[in-house]
């Protein structure tokens, strides 16, 4: 820093102000301390700057890594969240390994990073508690059961429910009147993992409301798997005319299955996939999806995540902080776009 200053021609404290934004500095000083920063290659020392401001600049971004998990879907999380927080000037520290409450106690206790995001949330999550207690932020990407109130965390992610529902009005507006969905490995539902749980939700109770058969089915990952729940399903139901894949790791052996099966899509059967939409186009027919937005949710994460920090770092000193802010929960809602897998049923 003394190097910058006296490449800008100004005080070592000048160049701390323009570098931490904590005092107005003139725009033609600051540009000439920003030139000297990019002609000397200046990093700030990240140790120093967290022991002197208590931040760290980091940010925690806790996925496990399950066996079963679609690893291109989870990147996609990941990806948008570390794009976002570089944006406001964090960095991103990944942990993957399930180590529950206590991997959360041991991250924020050794105070390497500022505010934590969760995701793959489960209804009754354990770790909830925890998150509550700790002294900064926490966001999840996913919503438990019980999360609003006083004590209540910020949330974001996609009505499930809603697009549950989605794709069951959006068959039976063609005419189907027997679904069938292709569900979650049976490991995820055992989990409690919400996602999973609100759609099947949601898929059950539009389907009773519309009037229409619905059956569905935890599908595990191999290729017997995926024969053996359709075999099942087609078994209760022959006349099952459309399907709702939420299982986005076996949808490209569901499609091969029905080739097989001699099921012609959307002919003889509707598919609507729950899935990121750049898996749509990977196929014989583009499939109507029911989109997971990815990016978004990332984006959203990140953006409340900094409005917490905002908060909590305005407080001085500790001791006197101020009311939490009120907890966020966003639920965005489902995007259904239509393409060449979903048509009118077959005339029987």
């Amino acid at each position: 820093m003394v190097d910058v200053a006296k490449a800008a021609g100004v005080a070592p404290s000048t160049v701390s102000y323009v570098i931490t934004g904590k005092r107005s500095i003139s725009a033609e000083t600051r540009r000439q301390v920003e030139r000297s920063v990019r002609d000397l290659g200046y990093h700030p020392h990240a140790g120093a700057r967290a022991l002197s401001s208590s931040r760290t600049n980091v940010l925690a971004l806790v996925v496990p890594m399950y066996a079963g998990h679609n690893v291109a879907v989870v990147m996609q999380f990941v990806s948008s969240v570390a794009t976002a927080a570089r944006a406001h000037d964090y960095d991103l520290l990944l942990l993957t390994k399930d180590e529950g409450a206590d991997g959360l106690r041991r991250v924020t206790s050794s105070a390497i990073v500022d505010a934590v995001i969760v995701m793959d949330i489960e209804s009754a999550d354990p770790r909830i508690p925890v998150l509550r207690s700790l002294d900064r932020p926490a966001v999840l990407i996913g919503a438990p059961d019980q999360v609003t109130g006083p004590t209540g965390l910020t949330c974001v992610d996609l009505d499930f429910v809603a697009a549950g529902a989605c794709c069951v009005n959006h068959l039976a507006d063609l005419g189907h009147r027997a679904l069938a969905l292709v569900g979650h490995a049976p490991a995820v539902y055992q989990r409690g993992s919400s996602y999973a749980g609100r759609f099947l939700r949601g898929f059950t109770e539009a389907a009773q409301a519309r009037g229409v058969r619905a059956r569905s089915r935890a599908c595990g990952l191999s290729y017997d798997d995926v024969r053996a729940c359709l075999d099942d399903l087609f078994t209760k139901d022959p006349k099952v005319t459309g399907i709702v894949v939420q299982n986005e790791s076996v949808l490209p052996s569901v499609m091969s299955d029905l080739r097989q099966r001699g099921r012609r899509v959307p002919e003889d059967l509707s598919v609507i996939a729950v899935c990121p939409e750049s898996m749509a186009e990977n196929y014989a027919v583009a499939l109507t999806t029911m989109a997971i937005p990815a990016t978004e949710l990332g984006e959203l994460a990140v953006e409340m995540t900094i409005r917490q920090l905002d908060h909590f770092n305005q407080a001085k000193p500790r001791a006197k902080m101020k009311a939490p802010l009120a907890p966020e929960t966003r639920l965005l809602s489902p995007q259904l776009v239509q393409r060449d897998s979903t048509a009118r049923p077959p005339k029987t």
